[in-house]
C-alpha cells in the first residue's frame, strides 16, 4: 500500500523502498517502475543501448530523483559527474552545454547514456565491464578486465571491491528484472 501511495504521488524512490521490502506480496511494476519512458528510449535508442540496461542503472544510481545529487558531485538521474559531463557534451557536440544542466532530464539521460555508450564501446561491448567502469571509472575496469581476464561471471566473482561488485551485482538484477517485465 505503501509504494503504490508513492507511485500515486509521484515519489519514485520511496515507491520502489517500499516495493522492495515486501515479503508476502510482490508487484513488480512498483518495484521496476519506467518513468521518462519517452527520453530513456529516444536517447537508449539513438546510442544502441538496451533500454533495461538503461533503466536498471537509474534505478540504482537515483531511485528516479531528478535532481539527486551525491556527496561526490555527480547529479540527475544517471549521476554523471560534472567533469565526465563536460567531456561528454563536447564528445557529442552539445553546444553551450553547462554543467547547471545536468538536472535538465533530457541532458542528463542524454549525456549518461551517451557516456555508458562509449564505456560499452571501449569495453568490447561487455556489459557487465561497462557497468563496473560507469561505477569505478572506465580506467579502473580496464584495469580489472586486464587483471581478471575475459570471464564477465568470474570478473564480477573475483573483483575485491565491495562497491563496484555489489554495484555491478545490482544492475545485473534490475537489468534483469527490466529485461523479464518489459520485454526490452
Amino acid at each position: 500500500a505503501a509504494a503504490e501511495y508513492g507511485r500515486k504521488l509521484g515519489l519514485l524512490d520511496r515507491t520502489v523502498n517500499s516495493a522492495d521490502k515486501t515479503k508476502a506480496e510482490h508487484d513488480f511494476s512498483l518495484r521496476f517502475p519506467t518513468p521518462y519512458l519517452n527520453v530513456v528510449q529516444r536517447n537508449a535508442d539513438a546510442v544502441g543501448l538496451d533500454i533495461a540496461w538503461a533503466y536498471g542503472l537509474i534505478r540504482q544510481e537515483s531511485r528516479f530523483i531528478m535532481d539527486a545529487r551525491s556527496s561526490v558531485g555527480a547529479s540527475g538521474l544517471m549521476q554523471v559527474m560534472p567533469e565526465t559531463a563536460k567531456h561528454i557534451a563536447k564528445k557529442i557536440g552539445l553546444p553551450g552545454f553547462r554543467v547547471s544542466q545536468m538536472s535538465d532530464i533530457d541532458t542528463n539521460v542524454l549525456l549518461g547514456t551517451a557516456y555508458l555508450s562509449m564505456i560499452l564501446t571501449n569495453l568490447d561491448s561487455s556489459v557487465t565491464l561497462a557497468t563496473a567502469g560507469y561505477n569505478a571509472g572506465p580506467g579502473n575496469a580496464q584495469y580489472w578486465r586486464k587483471t581478471f581476464g575475459e570471464d564477465d561471471a568470474l570478473f564480477v566473482e573475483l573483483l575485491t571491491l565491495s562497491e563496484p561488485r555489489a554495484y555491478v551485482q545490482q544492475i545485473t538484477i534490475n537489468y534483469y528484472h527490466y529485461n523479464r517485465l518489459y520485454g526490452a
